[in-house]
C-alpha cells in the first residue's frame, strides 16, 4: 500500500493534523509526517515532493495557515495528488482557504474545510483505496459505522422530543 505524506506548515498546526493522523491509523493506512514550510524551508518540501512517488507515497496532505503557500508549491513540485488543509488563523482562516484553493490550471490542490484534517485522511484513503479493495472495505465500513451513529442519535432525540 502507497503511504500518505502529511507536511505541516509549522508545528502549531498539529493538533488540526493530529485528527488526520488519526483517521488513518483506523483505516491502518501508513503515514509520515513532517514540518516544512514553503518559505523558510522551500529546497526540504520541494526534495520530498520531486521524490515523494518514488518514496512510496500516494498522495500528500499539506496544512497550512495565513499565507497557505505550501500545497501549491508541493503540487508544483509532484504530479502526485495533493490535499490542502487550510488552517484556521487570521481572519477566520478565509486567507488560508483561498490561498490553497485558487491554483493555477495545470496545478490542482484538491482542498477541504478549514481545519478539515479528517475529510482530507478520508479523501487520501479513497484515493488509495482506488487499486486497495481491503481498504475500500474499510472505508465502507466507516461510513457505515458513520450511519449507525447518526441513527442513534437520532433515536435518542425522537425518544426524548417526539410524543
Amino acid at each position: 500500500m502507497r503511504k500518505v505524506g502529511i507536511i505541516m506548515g509549522s508545528d502549531s498546526d498539529l493538533p488540526v493534523v493530529e485528527k488526520a493522523a488519526g483517521i488513518l491509523d483506523e483505516l491502518q493506512v501508513p503515514y509520515e509526517m513532517h514540518v516544512y514550510s514553503a518559505h523558510r524551508t522551500p529546497e526540504q518540501v520541494r526534495e520530498f515532493s520531486e521524490n515523494a512517488r518514488e518514496n512510496g507515497f500516494g498522495v500528500i496532505i499539506c496544512a497550512a495557515g495565513m499565507a497557505a503557500h505550501l500545497a501549491g508549491v508541493v503540487a508544483a513540485s509532484t504530479t502526485l495528488p495533493v490535499i490542502g488543509i487550510p488552517i484556521k488563523s487570521t481572519v477566520e482562516g478565509m486567507d488560508a482557504l483561498l490561498a490553497t484553493v485558487m491554483m493555477p490550471s495545470g496545478i490542482p490542490v484538491a482542498t477541504v474545510a478549514i481545519n478539515g484534517s479528517k475529510n482530507a485522511a478520508y479523501l487520501a484513503a479513497e484515493m488509495i483505496a482506488i487499486e486497495d479493495a481491503d481498504l475500500a472495505a474499510r472505508l465502507k465500513k466507516a461510513r457505515e459505522d458513520g450511519e449507525k451513529n447518526v441513527l442513534k442519535k437520532n433515536a435518542a432525540v425522537e425518544e426524548k422530543f417526539n410524543h
